[in-house]
C-alpha cells in the first residue's frame, strides 16, 4: 500500500519551504516596517465562533470532533479569530491594535471551485480601532508595499491592479430592490452574471437600476462621477465623497506624476454580510490569467459578534493567498531556484579525529551563527578524499574543514 496525504492536502519539501518562506519574510518586513505585531491564534475554533460574525459559510469549515462532543472547526480564515481573541484577550489593551498572521487556514473547496485544495497559507494585517479614513489609506498602502517587496512592482510600473468596492453604499443601492428578489440581483451582480440579470422579473428603472450597476467599474473619479448623478440620499451622497476623499489621499501620497492602478468598482460585493465599508481585491496584471493574489476590507461591527454586551471597535485588514502569489512570482522569477546551501563539511579524516571534528564544528556554529554547517557522517572508515569533494561539488558547499591528529586544513570547494 503506498500512503499518500489526504485530497486537498500536500507535503512541502525543502525547496517548497525555501520559497514559501521568501515570501513571508518579505511580506513580514513590510509589516513591521508600518508597526504591526504578530498574533498566533489557535487552529482549532469553536464552531459557534467561526460563523458568529456571518462571514463564514458554515458548509466550507472542516469540523472535528472535540472532547465532550464539542463542536469544533479548523479555521478557514484568521479574521474571526483575531476578533475573538481582541475582545477576549485584548480588551484592555490601548486601540488601534496593529496585527498581523502568516498562518495555514482550511476550507472545504465548494463544488464551483477549480481547486480541491483544503489547507492554504495566507499572510495578512488586521488594524482594530481605526475607524478613520487613514486608517483605510493605511491598509491599502500596506498592501501596495506588499507588492513592491515581493518584486512585483511598485506604483510606478506595476504587475497588479486594486480593485476597490465599498460595501456599504453599494448595500444602500441595492434596497431600491424589492426584498423577495434584493439578494437575489446581488448575488447576479456579485458574479457579474449579466444573463442571470436580464432574466429576473425586472421591469423599467430596476432594470436599469441593476444594468448600471454592473456598469460601475473603472477609473475612480470617473465611477464617482457617474454614480454622483443618480438620485441619492444624504447617507450615499456622504459615502461617495468619502470614496472621493480616500482616492485623493492615495494620490498624494505617492505624488503627482504617477497613475495610481487602482479601479473603482460598485459591483464588488461580498454575498455575506461582513462589511461595512471599502472592500478590495489585489490582482494580477503580468500573466495570461488574472489571479487574485489579496482580498481584504473594513468590517466595524465584527468585534461585537464577539462582545457580552455587543460593544464593538472598527477594523480593517487583507489576507495575502500565499499559494495564489506563489506561481505569480514564480513566473516572474522572482523565487529562490535552490535550497540554501551549507558554508562547510567538516571532516574527520579517521576516527580518532571525531570528537575534535564535533568541536570545531560546534566552535564554527557558535561564532557565526549565520553558518550553515554540515559534518560528514561516515567516522568510522578513513574518508575518500575524491568521494568527499565531488559530495561538496554537488552541494554547493562552499569548503572543506579536513580534521586530523595534526589540526585542521581549511580549503574552498571548486566548482
Amino acid at each position: 500500500m503506498v500512503y499518500q496525504p489526504p485530497t486537498g492536502a500536500r507535503d512541502l519539501l525543502p525547496l517548497d519551504v525555501a520559497q514559501k518562506r521568501w515570501i513571508e519574510k518579505r511580506l513580514q518586513a513590510v509589516f513591521h516596517r508600518w508597526g504591526y505585531h504578530r498574533i498566533i491564534t489557535s487552529t482549532l475554533e469553536r464552531l459557534d465562533t467561526l460563523i458568529a460574525g456571518g462571514a463564514i459559510d458554515p458548509s466550507t469549515i472542516l469540523a472535528v470532533q472535540g472532547a465532550a462532543d464539542e463542536q469544533l472547526g479548523l479555521r478557514p480564515e484568521l479574521t474571526a479569530s483575531i476578533a475573538r481573541t481582541a475582545v477576549n484577550r485584548m480588551s484592555v489593551s490601548r486601540f488601534p491594535q496593529r496585527l498581523y498572521y502568516s498562518a495555514n487556514v482550511f476550507c472545504r473547496p465548494d463544488e464551483d471551485s477549480h481547486s480541491s485544495q483544503q489547507e492554504l497559507f495566507q499572510a495578512g494585517v488586521e488594524l482594530l480601532g481605526g475607524g478613520g479614513i487613514l486608517a483605510d489609506v493605511e491598509v491599502l498602502s500596506i498592501a501596495m508595499d506588499c507588492l513592491a517587496n515581493v518584486g512585483l512592482g511598485a506604483v510606478q510600473s506595476p504587475q497588479w491592479q486594486l480593485i476597490v468596492g465599498e460595501a456599504g453604499l453599494t448595500k444602500s443601492l441595492l434596497s431600491v430592490f424589492p426584498e423577495r428578489i434584493r439578494q437575489t440581483v446581488r448575488q447576479a451582480i456579485a458574479q457579474l452574471d449579466l444573463t442571470g440579470l436580464e432574466a429576473l422579473p425586472l421591469e423599467g428603472a430596476l432594470r436599469d437600476r441593476a444594468l448600471q450597476m454592473l456598469d460601475l467599474r473603472g477609473e475612480p473619479t470617473a465611477v464617482l462621477q457617474k454614480v454622483s448623478q443618480w438620485d441619492l440620499d444624504a447617507s450615499q451622497r456622504q459615502q461617495v465623497e468619502r470614496l472621493k476623499t480616500l482616492f485623493e489621499l492615495m494620490q498624494a501620497s505617492v505624488g503627482e506624476g504617477v497613475k495610481l492602478p487602482i479601479v473603482l468598482d460598485l459591483s464588488l460585493i461580498r454575498t455575506f454580510d461582513y462589511y461595512t465599508g471599502i472592500v478590495f481585491e489585489v490582482a494580477s496584471t503580468g500573466g495570461t490569467v488574472q489571479q487574485v493574489l489579496a482580498q481584504g476590507g473594513r468590517y466595524d461591527e465584527l468585534l461585537g459578534s464577539y462582545h457580552p454586551q455587543g460593544d464593538s471597535v472598527p477594523g480593517i485588514g487583507f489576507s495575502f493567498q500565499i499559494d495564489e502569489l506563489y506561481p505569480v512570482l514564480l513566473a516572474a522569477q522572482q523565487l529562490p531556484q535552490s535550497v540554501p546551501t551549507s558554508d562547510y563539511l567538516v571532516v574527520a579524516q579517521d576516527e580518532s579525529a571525531c570528537a575534535a571534528a564535533l568541536r570545531y564544528a560546534q566552535t564554527l556554529r557558535a561564532d557565526q551563527p549565520e553558518l550553515r554547517v554540515e559534518l560528514n557522517l561516515d567516522a568510522g572508515q578513513k574518508p575518500e578524499r575524491a568521494a568527499i569533494i565531488d559530495y561538496a561539488q554537488t552541494r554547493n558547499i562552499a569548503q572543506i574543514s579536513w580534521v586530523s591528529a595534526e589540526g585542521i586544513t581549511v580549503e574552498p570547494v571548486s566548482q
